[in-house]
Formats: C-alpha cells, sequence, structure tokens
C-alpha cells in the first residue's frame, strides 16, 4: 500500500462513496448530451472534467449545510445528494422534477437538501450564499455555506460586494472558485493581471480572509482542503477561499462549437479526475478493477432508470402556469 498518498488517510467507505458520487456526476452529464443532440429537447452546460471539485467539497458537508451553484450546477445537486430520476425529470420539463419541471437545466433547487438553487446569472449565487451564512449567524446555528462559482465571476461586482460583506461579520461562508480556465469564449489568462492568473486564491487577502490554491481534478486533495475550509467557517472564524484548479472538458453548452485549441483539451483529457482516483485506488489495495466496474454498472443502471422515471412522467397542465409564483 502507497503510505505516503493522502488517500490512504481516508476511509476506505467514504472513497468508495467519493468514487461513485463522481461516476454520477460524469454519467448523467454524459446521458444528458446525448439525449439532447438525439432528441433535440432540453438545454444545459457540462460539468464534465470538473467532478472532484462538487463531490469533494460536498463530502465534507453536512446535509443542513447550504450551497449555491451556476449554471452549470448538475455536478452540484448530486454531488449534495439529489436524485437523478427528479433531476432528468426537472430537464424534461415534468411534474416529477424537482421544481416541477420549472427550472430546467439551470435553476434546479432543493431546499431540504440545503441547495439554495443553480443560477443563470453570473455570480448570482456568490450574494446567496453569503445571505444563507448571515442567517445561520443570526439565527446561531452552526451550519456552513458554500458558494460554487467560476473564475470569471470573480469580476463581477456581486463577488466583491459579497466577499467584503463576509469579511466584516465574519461569516461562515467558504467561496470555492472552479478555475475552468475559459469564460464561455473567452481564455482565463486574457482577462486577469499576470499576478493573479497563477493564484486567484490571493484576492482573499484584499478582504482578510484566507485564500488558497488546490488541484480541482484531486478529489482527495479537494476534500481535505476543503474540510479544512468548512471547519474554519463552522467554528466561528469566518470566511475561507478555495481556488480550484480544473478544466472544462466540453464546450461551454451542450451543441456550442468548440473554439478552443484541440490540443490543449486533449492534453487535460490525461489529467481526468475519475481516472486519477481510480489508478490511487489500485496501487492503494482500496479497490480492484472488478469492484469499480461493479460500480459502473450500478450508476449505469441508476441513469437508465432515472431516464425512464422521467419520460413516463406527467407534463404539467397549463392551467399549472401561475401556480406558485409571487403577484
Amino acid at each position: 500500500m502507497e503510505q505516503n498518498d493522502p488517500i490512504t488517510q481516508i476511509n476506505a467507505k467514504d472513497i468508495r462513496k467519493i468514487y461513485e458520487t463522481m461516476l454520477k456526476i460524469r454519467m448523467f452529464e454524459t446521458k444528458e448530451k446525448d439525449l439532447i443532440q438525439t432528441e433535440q429537447e432540453g438545454f444545459a452546460h457540462s460539468y464534465v472534467g470538473e467532478e472532484a471539485i462538487a463531490t469533494g467539497v460536498a463530502a465534507a458537508l453536512r446535509q443542513d449545510d447550504y450551497i449555491t451553484s451556476t449554471h452549470r450546477g448538475h455536478g452540484h445537486m448530486i454531488a449534495k445528494g439529489g436524485e437523478l430520476g427528479k433531476m432528468y425529470g426537472e430537464l424534461y420539463g415534468r411534474t416529477s422534477g424537482y421544481c416541477r419541471g420549472r427550472s430546467g437545466s439551470l435553476h434546479i433547487a432543493d431546499f431540504d437538501l440545503g441547495v439554495l438553487g443553480a443560477n443563470g446569472i453570473v455570480g448570482g449565487g456568490i450574494p446567496i450564499a453569503v445571505g444563507a451564512a448571515y442567517s445561520i449567524q443570526l439565527r446561531k446555528s452552526d451550519q456552513v455555506a458554500v458558494a460554487f462559482f467560476g473564475e470569471g465571476a470573480m469580476n463581477q461586482g456581486l463577488f466583491h460586494e459579497a466577499a467584503n460583506m463576509a469579511a466584516i461579520y465574519q461569516l461562515p461562508v467558504v467561496f470555492i472558485v472552479e478555475v475552468n480556465h475559459w469564460q464561455c469564449g473567452v481564455r482565463y489568462e486574457t482577462v486577469y493581471h499576470p499576478s493573479v492568473i497563477e493564484n486567484v486564491a490571493i484576492r482573499a487577502q484584499s478582504y482578510g480572509f484566507p485564500g488558497e490554491k488546490i488541484d480541482g481534478n484531486d478529489v482527495v486533495e479537494v476534500y481535505q482542503y476543503a474540510k479544512k475550509a468548512i471547519e474554519n467557517a463552522r467554528s466561528g472564524k469566518g470566511p475561507y477561499m478555495l481556488a480550484c484548479y480544473t478544466y472544462r472538458i466540453e464546450t461551454h453548452f451542450m451543441g456550442d462549437i468548440d473554439i478552443r485549441p484541440a490540443d490543449e483539451v486533449n492534453e487535460w483529457r490525461k489529467n481526468d479526475p475519475i481516472e486519477n482516483l481510480e489508478r490511487r485506488m489500485v496501487k492503494a489495495a482500496i479497490m480492484s478493477g472488478s469492484e469499480m466496474e461493479e460500480i459502473r454498472d450500478s450508476v449505469s443502471t441508476q441513469v437508465t432508470q432515472a431516464i425512464d422515471f422521467a419520460r413516463q412522467s406527467s407534463k404539467p397542465e397549463p392551467e399549472s402556469a401561475l401556480e406558485h409564483v409571487y403577484s
């Protein structure tokens, strides 16, 4: 066994759960892309390649902790415990969906899971997470709020206002920056000062709270740093930021034209977070190849059943359009 690998410091049962969650996200997104291409139904942004971030962070959270998500939010929802059938139901616009078919891909939410919503507005979830953290403080709870967002959202005024408020009130919020190198069709390096490109987490210093750069394709590292950041927030020490460097393997949205250099994409494919974990589990004698195949088969079956569940679900009646709205 590789005693020097941090993976050996984590309970084997927890690693198995982490692996299964990453596979759920990957297979959910891959199958969804196939459905959009073949059935011309739905619209979504893929999380493929970034699975280690949502999974590692969520593994360190409690169910009553809050998260806010982005337009690329399926991975966050699944990692927090979302049911695949209800998620596909939402994508198909069926009443069995988490939001009864009203949210689609971009705004899926479930308050029972602590998921305060994916968000089609870039940076839109950041102040919501800070607001949730403020409510935690006011209620004297020991919960934590986590905001997932991309490096592009850090240049929005929403981020700066929310980060400043979080620091002033020492709120229990963790900022998770998913640095996937592309902001729609804009390369990340072209909109940041050279001194920030290598570590966007240094911006946390401007507000007076800790920020660290980590390998967003290493789920073990994400999990360990997330535990540290979450405990910092939960113990009353205030905000924390983790800049998770990763790569968006798929195009900006499913069906988009890919303008990125093929060599760049292929090079990042070699650093696949799931394949990396599989190699380490085998090397550390945590799981065999046959055991991993069993989990893959199980997850594949779950995805197929989830799609069937969504397809068989009813569509909303037209007269229900004005339900669950405010006037």
